[in-house]
């Protein structure tokens, strides 16, 4: 029998300028999936005039997206991560390559670098029935490997 829980689960993100150190994360969103990696589409395919199919091996990087409760401190350290990376008039960008490792309650573990922020919510939204809609944070990924 498999215990697919997902009680526990904890994510480690290290970012190069910002957070060297590293933070753990463990303050996940209620109203949006905590953890979600996108399915990936790792091969191309056709087919040829006369129906011949062909495929060929893409590379694409590997997207993460972590929603946290609004206003907790692992959000707010995130929102710090997202404001040492944002570009805009007078100031730069830490540029911070990030590494994340997902530390599952079985033991099992998937650490994902080098990557980037892409994604965030720079401050707190409020859905229609009165409560703060979760945050989300999005990063890409070059590797993944699992253990």
């Amino acid at each position: 029998m498999q215990d697919i829980s997902g009680h526990g689960i904890k994510v480690r993100v290290v970012a190069s300028s910002t957070y060297p150190a590293g933070i753990t994360l463990t303050e996940f969103a209620d109203d949006a999936d905590p953890l979600d990696l996108p399915s990936q589409e790792i091969q191309g395919k056709g087919m040829g005039v006369n129906g011949d199919l062909v495929t060929w091996s893409r590379a694409i990087p590997t997207d993460m997206t972590i929603n946290l409760i609004p206003g907790g401190e692992d959000d707010l350290n995130m929102g710090v991560l997202l404001e040492a990376n944002r570009v805009g008039k007078g100031r730069t960008s830490a540029r911070d390559i990030i590494q994340l490792t997902v530390m599952y309650p079985d033991g099992r573990t998937i650490t994902l670098s080098p990557g980037k922020l892409t994604n965030g919510v720079p401050g707190r939204s409020v859905a229609s029935a009165g409560r703060q809609k979760s945050k989300a944070y999005t990063f890409t990924f070059e590797n993944s490997v699992r253990a």
